[in-house]
């Protein structure tokens, strides 16, 4: 990836968007996307969509990644001016103590800690629930902490973008930051190649409390085909138990998932693109749900023909989810050769 598409990966990864709280990190989509598409335009919840309309009457597709990270949120504060947590999405509860968080008020950044007993004053191996644990604002009254926070407020877990040896990357909210960043950069370069079909890149928002942005999408733009792109699990590390490996790891390529939601045409379609094009792809199964938005998106309006590429991911809901950036480019490619290689007169329809 050049600078300019490196600069934009960064600023998503730096930008906090936990669901429900999406703004920033759409601001930063939209504004990037709109040096290359026809149209940039969002919904009533935030989900930002772009266009590139297409040179002739071809089928429409949807490129999507979603915006929302995990987080916490303000469910109480107490009379010392403790803050009590709620979780956003799957918060890890095994990792979020001892780590510096900033709580998103409304009249700015609050910086806090998520306390952690000592382990000199502990039970060696507990492992409190998010709900019993809290944060520490550095306040002595819970007078003094409602002047600073509200109850709601959300908050994400303070990390940095990082460069590991050759092109590993590590940063909190690579899921799904990817996503949208593929998305988009899918649409540019079928921009560039003024492909004949239309084509949308969709960031989407709540994915990680239920897929609710592309329940919306799926509904409202109706697509002849959706692309959905988000993180799959790297099982290359020597902690993930071996009977949990699906053989995906780190520099292989993207993931395409075939089963459940995933639909044959596309996975074919897919798998011949890469090949033509020469870009490493890796295999999944996927026996039921994809716990991704094509789980949402594929059952919408009677059914639209969906597909999920994963991008291989470390370490998956921690603050240093781990990717190889050759992944990221051969994924984005991906996107863009498919774009282009859609007929005019295609339909995804399965031949019975």
């Amino acid at each position: 990836m050049n600078e300019r598409q490196r600069t934009f990966l960064e600023d998503l990864l730096e930008t906090p968007s936990p669901s429900g709280f999406e703004t920033r990190g759409q601001r930063v989509w939209t504004d990037y996307v709109e040096g290359f598409a026809d149209e940039v335009r969002t919904d009533s919840y935030g989900n930002a969509i772009a266009v590139h309309e297409g040179s002739g009457d071809g089928p429409s597709v949807a490129l999507t990644g979603h915006a929302d990270e995990i987080g916490f949120v303000v469910r109480d504060i107490d009379g010392d001016g403790f803050v009590r947590l709620g979780a956003i999405g799957g918060a890890d509860k095994t990792v979020s103590r001892g780590q510096h968080v900033t709580i998103h008020a409304a009249n700015g950044s609050v910086p806090g800690v998520i306390g952690q007993t000592a382990i000199h004053l502990r039970d060696e191996h507990e492992t409190a629930d998010i709900e019993e644990q809290h944060v520490d604002i550095g306040v002595e009254s819970g007078e003094r902490a409602r002047e600073l926070v509200a109850v709601g407020d959300p908050m994400t877990v303070e990390g940095r973008v990082r460069e590991l040896d050759d092109t590993r990357l590590a940063a909190r909210g690579m899921d799904n930051r990817i996503g949208t960043w593929a998305a988009a950069e899918g649409l540019r370069r079928a921009s560039e190649a003024d492909v004949d079909a239309t084509v949308y890149a969709v960031s989407t928002v709540q994915e990680e409390v239920g897929l609710q942005g592309a329940k919306m999408v799926g509904f409202d733009l109706a697509p002849d085909a959706a692309i959905v792109v988000d993180v799959t699990h790297a099982t290359d590390d020597p902690q993930t138990p071996a009977n949990r490996s699906t053989g995906v790891e780190l520099g292989g390529g993207p993931a395409i998932a075939r089963g459940g939601a995933n639909h044959p045409v596309l996975v074919e379609s897919m798998r011949d693109v890469a090949a033509a094009s020469e870009i490493p792809i890796q295999l999944q199964a996927t026996g039921s749900r994809t716990g991704t938005d094509a789980d949402a998106i594929f059952t919408a309006r009677g059914g639209i023909p969906s597909l999920n590429l994963g991008l291989p991911n470390r370490y998956m809901h921690t603050p240093v989810e781990v990717i190889d950036t050759t992944d990221l480019d051969a994924l984005a490619d991906l996107l863009g050769r498919f774009a282009a290689d859609i007929d005019a007169d295609e339909t995804f329809a399965v031949d019975i």
